[in-house]
């Protein structure tokens, strides 16, 4: 399972979830979904947005836990 840890990178850099979605051109809405870990995909587009304001790597917001 993917773990989505976008929660923890937006407190790390002191940024809300409105002010990331509108630097990352996102609705709020659709943020939360992301953040909250049910959405069932992310553009790469999105993702690049994301780590270029939270200056971190895809890595640092997702990752893989085995489900067994």
């Amino acid at each position: 399972m993917i773990i989505v840890n976008l929660d923890i990178m937006m407190a790390r850099r002191k940024i809300s979830l409105g002010e990331l979605a509108e630097k990352v051109d996102i609705t709020p809405a659709n943020l939360s979904i992301l953040k909250t870990g049910k959405a069932k995909a992310i553009r790469f587009s999105t993702l690049e947005a994301i780590c270029k304001i939270l200056d971190c790597q895809p890595g640092d917001i997702l990752e893989y836990v085995d489900g067994d």
